[in-house]
Formats: C-alpha cells, structure tokens, sequence
C-alpha cells in the first residue's frame, strides 16, 4: 500500500496528520469497505464513529466508617448518684471542721454589771496580746517577743469592729491613748488590761466611749503567726524599709510576701515609724484585713488540707467572750474582709496630737455615729488613718 509523502520540513500535511501524527485526532471505527478504499486510494475515509475510550474498573467504593458506639443511657444516669454522694459528703466536711474547732476555742467572762447599756448594731473588741503563753524558747527567739510567759501581759493591738445598718468599721484605739481608768486615775489604755485583764480594758473603753461591747476577741502572738501561716501568708506593703531588732523584722520597701512571723513583726514594729504607735495601728488594720481576705479565697473551701489548718489555727489561737455564739464570729469573719475596701471603713479614733490625746469634740461626734449605728453618716474628717485630722 502507497504512504502518503512526509514533508521534507518534518511537518504532517494536514490531510494526512492522522496518519503522521500531526494534529491529534479522536480514535474513529472505520467499517470494511472505508479500511479498502483506503487501502485501494490511500484516502482518509470519511465516515467512521469516534471510538469510545474503555472503560477501566471501577473504583472500590470505601466502606461506610462506624460511627462509635455511645454510652448507654443508663451509664450516664448512674454516675449522677456518685455524684450527689461526693457534693453531700464534701458539705458534711465543711460543716463537721469548724463545728468541731469551735468546741477547742477557750472562752473567758468578761461580763461587767455597771458596762454601757445595750445598743443596735454590734460591737466585736479585738485584743493582740503580748502573751507568750505556749510559745518555746525557739519561737520567742524568732518572733523576737522577749521573755517566756505571762509576766507584765499587755495590748500590742486594740481596736472596735462596729457592725450593723451601714458599712463596717474598724477602729483602732492606741495602746498609748492616755484615758482615765476606774480605780488607778489617767493611765495609758493597754495598763488596764495589765491590771485587770479583759474586764477591766472593756469597762475602761466603754466609759470613755459611750460603746456597748458585744463580743471580746483576743489572740497572742503564737496565734497570729498560726493563723497566717494557715492561710499561706499574706501581701504586706510597707512604705519603706523596716529593720526592727525589736520585732525581729528586716523588709524591704513595697508589696511583698509574709509568713507568719514577718506579717507579725510588721505589726509589731513601731520603733522604725516617726509615728509610732500610730503607724504601728495602721500595719495592725492592713494585717487583719489581708488575712480576712485569704480566709474568704475560694481556695480555702476548695483545697481541704488549708481548710482544715485554718479551722484549727483559728481555733486554737483565740480567746473569747463567753456568750459568743458562732453566728457572731461569721459576721466578724465577714466584716473583717470587707473594712479595708470599697465596703467598709478603717480609721483611728480621733487624737489631736502625737501624744495621743484623743480630740474630744471629733472622737464624741464619731462615738455618737457609732453608738446609734448612723457608720455611713461617718465623714472623712472623722475617719482618718492616723487619727490625726486632715
């Protein structure tokens, strides 16, 4: 059979590309009679269907993934008994630790019969006493508190939490305030409790306030230290560098963390202060108000271990009045962390000098306030930190 002629520049002639491999071309079926007329002219025929490409197999199709089985529904229900279960014994445990920590508190009489007459609102007498009691050699050398024991027992701290209508207050009374009391003349306010204990330093305070006291609440130095470290320590700020051989302290100017026997040094200290006492007040309220605010962390009611040692710090740290229920103490642990904020108020009674004279006309206007429970009646001027005017 006769080939078309190739071209000589190695181009397909178009009429025979299909032939050479010019311009591809879809496969055609030709019948007999076209394949011999080409074979007899050497012509491309002109008839002929496109051939169908074959077709491959067809791909597997991928199996259906199952889906997981679920959990039956009775699984489910059944873990909602095991549940209530553990929330019912983790109420149990919050109730059962400060029930049995409230029966360890000791208690003491402090019942007057010539006191201040009952008023509305509350009055709590807080007491940071110098006591050694239970301490070791150890621990008096680290907290620097001197001597073993009770002798020549005084107040480091005493202050007036008045709760009631309005916001709470949290008053500090100078261990230096020079007042009149019953039975040994015009003496500073923390000999009466030298001489005659809590009952003595409650009749003293209300004659010269005019405040009914409610409730008393004393704790020493082993139990202030217990109690913060309890509660993991607490933020202190201080304005400037404190080196006390006194309180055993030595810290550093700013906010920082303190253990239990550094946050009482810093309540302690008043001998690196120009106002002593009054600055010595200042450090007591910021103390008590951080640790109220470690105790009410919701940390405390979630990890059991701190719970249980701040029951029991609490617990075997204080001494109370007799009288004083437990429903008492909640509403003092409640106010406690809501005086150094927006809530509450924290001021010194009012003195007119660094000599602690108290200033007679602005302490009556605030001992009235209080007394009649008008604390939101207060004013700035009668609420300061350091007792002195502004």
């Amino acid at each position: 059979m006769p080939k078309p002629p190739r071209p000589n520049n190695g181009q397909a002639d178009p009429e025979f590309g299909w032939v050479y491999g010019g311009a591809p071309e879809k496969t055609r079926i030709i019948s007999r009679e076209d394949l011999k007329e080409y074979q007899r002219t050497g012509r491309k025929p002109k008839s002929g269907k496109e051939a169908k490409p074959a077709k491959g197999p067809k791909p597997a199709k991928e199996p259906k993934r199952q889906s997981q089985p679920r959990a039956p529904k009775q699984r489910r229900i059944r873990l909602l008994p095991v549940i209530g279960v553990a929330l019912a014994l983790w109420l149990v445990f919050l109730l059962v630790v400060p029930i049995m920590a409230w029966g360890r508190i000791n208690r003491v009489d402090v019942a007057t019969n010539d006191g201040a007459a009952d008023q509305p609102g509350t009055n709590f007498l807080l007491v940071g006493s110098d006591s050694r009691r239970g301490l070791t050699k150890e621990q008096n050398k680290r907290l620097g508190t001197g001597g073993v024991g009770d002798v020549g027992q005084r107040t480091d701290t005493i202050m007036i939490l008045h709760t009631g209508s309005g916001k709470p207050v949290l008053m500090s009374i100078p261990r230096d305030s020079l007042v009149p009391i019953p039975g040994h003349g015009t003496s500073k306010i923390n000999a009466a409790f030298a001489w005659g204990g809590p009952k003595l330093l409650i009749k003293t305070i209300e004659q010269n306030t005019g405040l009914h006291i409610d409730n008393y609440i004393e704790i020493g130095f082993g139990g202030f230290e217990n109690v913060v470290d309890a509660v993991g320590g607490i933020t202190i700020c201080p304005k400037q560098r404190m080196v006390d051989p006194r309180a055993n302290l030595k810290i550093k100017k700013g906010c920082q963390e303190a253990d239990g026997a550094t946050a009482l040094g810093y309540a302690r200290s008043r001998h690196t202060m120009a106002n002593g006492d009054l600055g010595r007040a200042q450090h007591q309220r910021e103390v008590l108000s951080a640790v109220g605010q470690e105790v009410k962390s919701p940390w405390t009611f979630i990890n059991p271990w701190r719970y249980y040692a701040i029951n029991q710090a609490m617990a075997t740290s204080i001494t109370i009045s007799e009288g004083t229920g437990p429903f008492a103490m909640l509403g003092f642990g409640r106010a406690m962390t809501q005086v150094n904020g927006s809530g509450g108020l924290t001021c010194a009674v009012p003195i007119r000098d660094l000599a602690v004279h108290w200033d007679t006309e602005r302490a009556r206007k605030l001992f009235e306030l209080l007394k009649t429970d008008r604390a939101d009646d207060i004013t700035p001027g009668l609420c300061t930190q350091g007792g002195l005017p502004d």
